[in-house]
């Protein structure tokens, strides 16, 4: 059997490969567990100078976590489902906090639980390969494993944007707004991972020097008009500025959101609202467990996954099915804390 994540260390570097390439190496909770356990050990390890994250064979990096699993348990209680988002935001959160250097190297397609094992990396490898993207609306999910912190800490109003419309950027336009920290080619990303497991104390001069200058950021035009149309933290506002613009832009963006869950884009711009004044990384996180919680057992994430995952007839019926029909109480009960005993603790 093969196994879903390679763990071991090269040189002075702790190196963590997901290796589940019929997925896309998508995170499934054995991996969240292996992935805690290993990097938990090298804490105190002090032959471990830093970590490596990477996927092996076939296309990567991350394409999200297991879908399929959270709406099965969805269909249920939800125990299971409540279970995966708990383990695999201490996985998030025991990342950000990290005392060693973590290097993610985002070459291919980084997603939803990639996303979450990257961002809180210190330094985040974007190549010609790289598609990032946080899609969860479209499925009636919510950009979690950390999208509250680090989205809403983007540029302007970026995050809001990447975080309403599920936007791809490629590996350029991931370096000019600092969701990577340094933009690669695919092939030499080996040489790195070597000279890196060598010399820890030099990773940011090995990085440097294996840099390449990336082709233009094609969002980087767009952020004027980003920053203008997605201003408002009210969705109906937004949706009235991008009709009212009448450029093309405006009405594709337009088009985009009407295929998206009104609640679930109602609840990624309270969470990136929240998000923007959290004083920690666990707080951040203690809120998106309080949404997860909630946001897993209702219509709109079973009747996502099933149109655009399990049917594929991409024809999801929405629950509310307007944005008015997302109320503020709504919205509240969303976000409500748990009792204290449900409540999100990080490691």
């Amino acid at each position: 059997m093969t196994q879903d994540i390679l763990a071991q260390v090269e040189g002075k570097a702790g190196r963590i490969s997901l290796n589940r390439p019929a997925a896309l190496h998508a995170l499934n909770i054995g991996m969240v567990h292996q992935m805690t356990a290993q990097l938990l050990a090298w804490k105190s390890d002090r032959q471990v100078a830093c970590v490596m994250i990477d996927h092996s064979e076939g296309r990567g990096f991350c394409a999200g976590g297991d879908i399929r699993f959270l709406q099965e348990s969805a269909l249920k209680d939800g125990v299971d489902g409540r279970r995966f988002f708990h383990d695999e935001y201490q996985l998030n959160h025991l990342l950000f906090e990290y005392e060693k250097p973590v290097i993610a190297f985002m070459d291919g397609i980084t997603m939803g639980g990639g996303v979450g094992i990257s961002q809180p990396a210190k330094f985040r490898i974007a190549t010609e390969n790289t598609r990032f993207a946080m899609p969860e609306t479209g499925i009636g999910l919510f950009p979690d494993v950390g999208g509250g912190w680090h989205l809403s800490r983007l540029e302007g109003r970026l995050g809001h944007f990447l975080a309403l419309t599920g936007a791809r950027l490629d590996g350029a336009e991931c370096l000019a707004i600092g969701l990577a920290t340094h933009y690669l080619p695919a092939e030499a990303l080996a040489e790195a991972k070597t000279r890196i497991a060598e010399d820890p104390d030099r990773i940011e001069g090995i990085l440097g020097q294996l840099s390449v200058k990336p082709p233009d950021a094609r969002i980087v035009d767009n952020i004027p008009t980003i920053n203008r149309l997605f201003a408002s933290d009210r969705y109906e506002d937004i949706l009235a500025a991008l009709e009212a613009d009448g450029s093309e832009w405006a009405a594709k963006e337009l088009a985009t959101l009407s295929t998206k869950s009104p609640q679930t884009c109602k609840v990624a711009l309270r969470q990136l609202a929240e998000g923007a004044k959290m004083a920690s990384f666990a707080d951040n996180m203690v809120m998106e467990y309080r949404i997860g919680s909630r946001v897993l057992v209702r219509h709109d994430f079973i009747e996502g996954v099933r149109a655009v995952i399990v049917d594929k007839d991409n024809a999801p019926k929405w629950d509310p099915s307007t944005p008015e029909g997302v109320t503020d109480a709504l919205l509240d009960e969303i976000f409500a804390p748990l009792p204290a005993e449900e409540e999100w603790k990080p490691l």
